[in-house]
């Protein structure tokens, strides 16, 4: 059974003139995004039926809810997440009921240009780099940076190392990266900070599905070694 999200002090801030975040937390925790998670999914469906309403969008520890002022009053819309707050403070709105998604992935070599450095700054052999990154079923906590890019934790302790010094200007399409205690898979080809371990074939963003985006907020993964 999960652990209660934490209840403690929780913000509405005005994002620009049409829009309103609200803060949950202030740091990378299951709990708090699991109730990310629960607000997200009652605001969407607030959406669905209220005119003026935008469909909300869930980072870590926040939800950022966008609404048209000529439509929907300010005050209005923070009674809503006012009550959506209570329900989704409980525990019985399960984020995701999704299966876990395998992830295929060549760890090292070309496919993993950082793999070798990774393990000499842990202190690990590579293949205990691989066994520790592949040992953990993660959770997206958001999808963001470019589209379909996941983030994903909590990645072991032992294998938490700071973004790279020097981002690269082009890490390729399916890349497997860490950073701090987060993992992620580059969706395309584009600029990256992050330390490269491996790479995988299956692709996480796809305009022609329906959601595009392989790996949604909430979902469940495994990485495992091909």
């Amino acid at each position: 059974m999960a652990e209660p999200a934490p209840r403690g002090p929780v913000r509405i801030d005005r994002f620009g003139e049409a829009a309103l975040l609200i803060v949950l937390g202030d740091r990378v925790d299951v709990a708090v995004n699991d109730r990310v998670h629960r607000l997200a999914a009652l605001l969407g469906i607030r959406a669905a039926d209220m005119a003026g309403l935008g469909a909300p969008v869930p980072a870590y520890a926040s939800v950022l809810l966008p609404f048209d002022p000529l439509v929907l009053d300010e005050a209005a819309v923070r009674d809503m997440i006012a009550a959506a707050l209570d329900t989704a403070g409980g525990s019985g709105m399960p984020a995701h009921c999704a299966d876990v998604v395998s992830v295929p992935v060549r760890y090292g070599g070309p496919d993993g240009p950082d793999l070798a450095e990774v393990a000499a700054r842990t202190g690990h052999s590579e293949a205990d780099v691989v066994r520790l990154h592949a040992a953990v079923e993660y959770r997206v906590f958001c999808v963001g940076f470019v589209p379909g890019f996941p983030y994903l934790g909590l990645v072991p302790e032992e294998l938490a190392l700071p973004r790279r010094a020097t981002p690269r200007l082009r890490v390729p399409a399916g890349s497997v990266a860490i950073a701090g205690r987060q993992t992620g898979i580059y969706p395309a080809d584009t600029p990256g900070g992050w330390h490269l371990i491996g790479r995988t074939d299956l692709p996480v963003w796809d305009p022609g599905r329906e959601p595009p985006a392989r790996l949604v907020p909430g979902a469940r993964v495994r990485f495992v070694p091909v």
